[in-house]
């Protein structure tokens, strides 16, 4: 039952003996005192000396690292040290998106009434030029002026603030000359229109009721054509034709009033501004018309059967051969 009553350690007893000189006794005691230390660390965890785990590595400075001893965690980044990062993020996704995809414009005249109303806020698709996308009769286009089409137009001064915005596309441009307008004829088309009656493409006259200004004519104000568009140009009108210095208004200039694809920004495909004007800006049916793109269809039908036609001729004139020499 006495050894029960230890610690757990197997240590020797002590036994008395009579002490070897003065020191005896101080040696005695400080042996003791020595093996008390070993005792006691004897009695740490699995990571100490007397654990399965072996000795711990010291440190250079007599303490033991402790193989259990667990990592304190890293601390995260204060969030006011990773809002400048996210908020650069942020700018250079906006300026690729207004430079490839989207981009907003704002309407600053009356000449796409009822269509577009001053101050709205349109989205333009920049993507498809991108992948040779071509503008298509009844679009909605922004282009840049093709030049001396805003001459004399007043220019606002934007702020810095309006500057800085503009340029990353959220805000639209105050300074840049862009026209809005929808594209009525495209390259290889004829346009024309006499006054009292309708715009004709190609032969066809266009139902432009759905889109152009109540109380409005097609031309009236300024008949023109025909018009043959060239390649690569288009002709483009105002919804609201009277109040409008489109295509018909710039026949003296270089272009004889088209503007060159290249010139064309995007299609405006969206009103995302004020809220209750929301809409999409598709293309009208009367575009739609089977006979509108005749002019085209005809030339390669033509082409074809010009080619064919010789094959055709020497093909019965080989059997004929055949069939009179049998």
């Amino acid at each position: 039952m006495a050894v029960g009553a230890r610690s757990g350690h197997e240590e020797p007893e002590d036994r008395p003996g009579p002490p070897v000189g003065g020191e005896g006794t101080e040696a005695s005691d400080s042996g003791r005192a020595g093996g008390q230390h070993r005792a006691g660390d004897r009695q740490e965890g699995p990571g100490g000396p007397g654990g399965p785990y072996g000795p711990d590595e010291g440190d250079g400075n007599g303490e033991g690292t402790g193989s259990t001893r667990t990592k304190e965690p890293k601390k995260q980044r204060s969030f006011w040290k990773e809002l400048p990062l996210l908020i650069g993020i942020a700018l250079v996704l906006a300026l690729l998106i207004k430079t490839f995809l989207v981009q907003a414009f704002s309407i600053p005249s009356d000449s796409m009434q009822d269509t577009l109303q001053r101050g709205d806020r349109v989205l333009v698709d920049k993507l498809t030029p991108w992948f040779g996308s071509e503008p298509e009769r009844g679009d909605v286009v922004v282009f840049h002026d093709p030049g001396g089409w805003l001459e004399g137009e007043p220019t606002p001064t934007p702020n810095v603030a309006q500057k800085f915005l503009s340029f990353i596309g959220l805000m639209p441009s105050a300074e840049e000359k862009d026209l809005i307008k929808r594209v009525i004829a495209v390259g290889g088309d004829t346009v024309s229109c006499k006054k009292g009656g309708p715009v004709v493409v190609n032969g066809n006259a266009l139902s432009e009721k759905s889109y152009i200004y109540p109380g409005n004519t097609p031309c009236d104000d300024q008949p023109f054509g025909p018009i043959h568009v060239p390649k690569g140009r288009i002709w483009v009108m105002g919804d609201h034709r009277q109040d409008s210095l489109d295509s018909r208004y710039h026949q003296q200039l270089p272009g004889g009033g088209t503007v060159s694809d290249k010139e064309v920004v995007g299609r405006a495909f969206v009103v995302a501004w004020p809220v209750n004007r929301w809409s999409w800006l598709g293309v009208p049916s009367t575009f739609d018309q089977k006979g509108i793109n005749a002019a085209g269809a005809a030339a390669p039908g033509a082409l074809g059967l010009a080619g064919a036609l010789p094959l055709v001729i020497r093909r019965r004139r080989r059997l004929t051969r055949d069939g009179t020499a049998g």
